[in-house]
């Protein structure tokens, strides 16, 4: 990695090298290497901000972020943010991480798709979501210098088609369970790929209640 992003590296940890090892081995290229530069993004927008963060939970939160896409961490019911989040804890508490900071990974992963939220919440809640609203929708592209994204882009590849790359994988890891996507960003990801979807609808399903009135 470039000295240009030397103070967002990934933690020369056991932790962090057991991270590695296990997401490179159960995610896809394309994933690993996005999940990758969200934590170089995140952790650069914390430098940038000035912000105090742990850099192994950042590095945690970013590589487990999208693993509830993948068929063997993907349950039936649950957003996928919620099975990457209860994937990360598991992990976190098996190499006897805090309940505390293992917590705040789980938040970190399950609100990675809220926006608006996790900005104002801990350091690594909110460095996850900068990184992915940078590697995925280019939100913050201008906030990094040209040196710092190619340095990135450098060590961890996008594919030539990555925009619509990482919209199939979205769309593979959630279209067996699309009613897990109401009221998130998701439901945009199905109604791309299946033109006939129906979304759910927040005022229907209170019209629809056993409320009266």
């Amino acid at each position: 990695m470039s000295p240009i992003v030397k103070d967002a590296s990934i933690p020369d940890s056991k932790l962090a090298r057991a991270i590695t090892g296990f997401i490179r081995d159960t995610e896809t290229e394309l994933l690993f290497n996005h999940s990758s530069r969200v934590y170089h993004f995140g952790a650069l927008a914390g430098v940038h901000r000035g912000l105090s963060f742990d850099r192994e939970l950042l590095y945690a939160g970013a590589m487990f972020h999208d693993i509830g896409l993948m068929p063997s961490h993907s349950s039936r019911h649950e957003r996928f943010e919620v099975d990457g989040a209860h994937a990360a804890r598991d992990f976190l508490r098996s190499h006897d991480i805090s309940e505390e900071d293992a917590y705040t990974v789980w938040t970190a992963i399950a609100l990675h798709t809220t926006p608006g939220v996790p900005q104002h919440m801990h350091p690594v809640v909110a460095l996850v979501t900068a990184g992915v609203e940078m590697d995925v929708l280019g939100l913050t592209y201008d906030q990094y210098s040209n040196a710092e994204r190619e340095a990135v882009v450098r060590a961890f590849p996008r594919t030539p088609k990555f925009k619509e790359d990482i919209i199939q994988a979205f769309y593979d890891g959630i279209k067996h369970k699309p009613d897990t996507t109401f009221g998130n960003v998701k439901a945009d990801v199905i109604a791309d790929k299946e033109p006939h979807f129906h979304r759910g609808n927040f005022c229907s399903v209170i019209r629809c209640s056993h409320w009266h009135g």
